[in-house]
């Protein structure tokens, strides 16, 4: 019998030994030089531990959880963030965990699983497709309404894609003579579906403050930079280019990629079907509109009534709890919501503090010394487009807006560039940019692993939708955020 190495014995299967070392020694070689002038060196040392983090999350080294427990262990331990002082630096590396919007996500996936748990996301998918699935491209609308209703409440769109509209869409192609076995029958309809289905997801993650993770993760960064923004007045700024995409991605999609079926009788009668399935609508799904109704009408009227979004995010999970719709078991097993918490935390502080010692500002004004004389008409699309296009170099959506967004947002409001402007662009393109790979946005994977759509389709198709994103937004949406008062 074949002796195990010592890697075998010591490291779970999750962990990736080169990869760590990989990581570890680059963070090592970044702490060791010298810091450059002008920044302090407990802020090049925490830049190497914020660096090293998110090399390993690029390099799927070790979960993310795992990878930001070592973080706050090395910030604790080093005592970066305040020499001389362990308790205090402690304190420091923990900081995060108390903020209001590490909090409104973690309960949003909590929310979110009501949606599931009771069914209502499903029925209210197969509703649309019911009065709306005569056809491929009445399909793909209707797939991709119930993803954009379901957006506000559900931050993980991994969740929404993946556990409620992924398995509807599957089901159809498959009803539809769609085989993911079967590469002949996959431009029937699976095709067109898996990406449209994919490219919603995008839209409503884009158009809502809690459509997925990362943005309240950019409205923190903003924050601290002094640019504030709310729950309404994000979607307010993402309606008119939110709503241009919903209307024209399907409809281009169609006929740049288009599918063999032209009409789709069967779907609605399968859909009326797992509606009588399903059976008259629950008590609980009933409990669950209302929590999600009451969710709305206060993110909506939350600058009127003085009701911040965590706020509201508590009211509704408290009524989902007292109802029994979720009960404290399920609280306590949503694994995403805690994972959330945890890397949500850690990244939030790293890129905080490394705004309070002084690096992003440093790095800021290095950026537009090489600038200097763009006009911030130009510097604007430039920033956005760096930040777009570097997405090819990113696994993870979290990862890339923690290592770049608060540094270009410094960068551009510096040169000149509005700041709501360029902090709400920058904050929906970080939903955008998803349609670039199979690995962009974390229901990529989910979506792509049916198997309709090849590697070579998925990037090519990508990369024209992205430009179209890119267009519709900084576009229409430029001319809207004018007309707003935006700029």
């Amino acid at each position: 019998m074949t002796k195990p190495s010592v890697a075998a014995i010591v490291l779970p299967k999750e962990i990736q030994l080169i990869p760590l070392l990989i990581t570890v020694v680059v963070g090592l070689v970044i702490w060791f030089i010298p810091a450059p002038e002008g920044v302090k060196p407990q802020a090049w040392h925490l830049l190497a531990i914020f660096l090293a983090t998110i090399l390993g999350i690029i390099l799927k080294a070790s979960p993310m959880g795992t990878l930001c427990m070592m973080a706050i262990a090395v910030v604790a331990i080093t005592g970066v963030l305040a020499p001389g002082d362990p308790a205090k630096s402690v304190t420091l590396a923990l900081s995060s965990f108390g903020d209001k919007v590490i909090w409104l996500i973690g309960i949003s996936f909590f929310i979110a699983r009501g949606f599931i748990k009771t069914g209502l996301g499903s029925r209210i998918a197969y509703i649309f497709i019911k009065f709306f699935g005569k056809s491929p491209l009445g399909l793909a609308y209707s797939l991709g309404a119930a993803d954009l209703i379901l957006a506000p409440a559900i931050p993980s769109n991994t969740a929404r894609g993946g556990g409620i509209i992924y398995p509807i869409m599957k089901s159809m192609s498959m009803s539809l003579g769609s085989m993911p076995d079967k590469p002949e029958t996959h431009r029937k309809v699976g095709a067109y579906l898996t990406l449209n289905s994919y490219y919603m997801n995008l839209i409503g993650s884009a158009m809502f403050l809690t459509g997925t993770a990362s943005n309240p993760m950019a409205q923190k960064f903003a924050a601290g930079m002094g640019i504030h923004f709310t729950w309404m007045s994000w979607f307010w700024a993402a309606i008119v280019p939110g709503m241009a995409s919903v209307v024209i991605i399907p409809y281009l999609l169609y006929k740049i990629f288009p599918p063999e079926l032209k009409t789709t009788p069967e779907a609605p009668a399968m859909a009326v079907q797992k509606l009588k399935e399903m059976g008259a609508i629950t008590k609980n799904e009933w409990l669950m509109l209302l929590a999600f109704a009451i969710l709305l009408v206060l993110w909506v009227t939350g600058d009127i009534f003085k009701i911040d979004a965590t706020t509201t995010a508590f009211i509704g999970l408290t009524i989902l709890l007292l109802t029994q719709v979720l009960t404290w078991d399920d609280v306590k097993s949503e694994k995403g919501a805690w994972d959330t918490i945890v890397w949500f935390a850690t990244l939030v502080m790293m890129a905080g503090q490394l705004n309070s010692l002084g690096f992003i500002p440093w790095f800021g004004h290095l950026i537009q010394v090489q600038l200097l004389g763009l006009s911030w008409t130009i510097a604007f699309p430039i920033i956005v487009l760096v930040y777009f296009f570097s997405h090819y170099l990113f696994a993870s959506a979290t990862a890339h807006v923690a290592a770049m967004y608060a540094a270009l947002l410094a960068v551009g409001v510096a040169m000149g560039v509005p700041p709501m402007l360029l902090a709400l662009m920058l904050g929906f393109t970080g939903s955008l940019y998803g349609t670039l790979t199979h690995y962009a946005h974390g229901p990529a994977p989910v979506f792509f692993g049916s198997g309709y759509v090849e590697i070579k389709q998925w990037w090519t198709i990508g990369l024209l939708i992205g430009i179209v994103f890119l267009a519709i937004w900084m576009g229409l949406g430029g001319l809207w955020w004018k007309v707003t008062g935006i700029y």
